[in-house]
């Protein structure tokens, strides 16, 4: 048996060590990311959202002239447009800031 553990498991506290620092790493990340933002927008302009990296909407903005009374239709999905958009931008910085942190691991259920 090798000095100071098992045969394979003498980085096992390095491994640990590691491990505490991604996890520390990691909880700062994703309160940063509460706090940052992503802006999408659809209708060349009309509607402009805001999402946070926790992806909740903080902001919609409709132009006036886009708000026509006999077609509210059209603003609905201008604005269900702008939210998934703003949505798929949030994921995709926190999956790149996470990737960032991990090295890429890909390992599930991280975030």
């Amino acid at each position: 048996m090798a000095r100071g553990g098992f045969p394979g498991f003498g980085n096992i506290n390095n491994l640990m060590k590691q491990a505490q620092k991604m996890q520390k790493d990691m909880e700062k990340l994703q309160e940063e990311l509460e706090q940052r933002t992503v802006e999408a927008t659809a209708g060349g302009g009309a509607v402009t959202v805001v999402v946070t990296g926790k992806k909740e909407l903080k902001e919609i903005t409709i132009k006036p002239e886009v708000v026509d009374p006999d077609d509210i239709e059209m603003l609905q999905d201008l604005i269900l447009a702008a939210v998934n958009e703003g949505m798929r931008k949030a994921e995709k910085m926190v999956a790149e800031e996470m990737a960032k942190l991990t090295g890429g691991l890909g390992i599930p259920g991280l975030f």
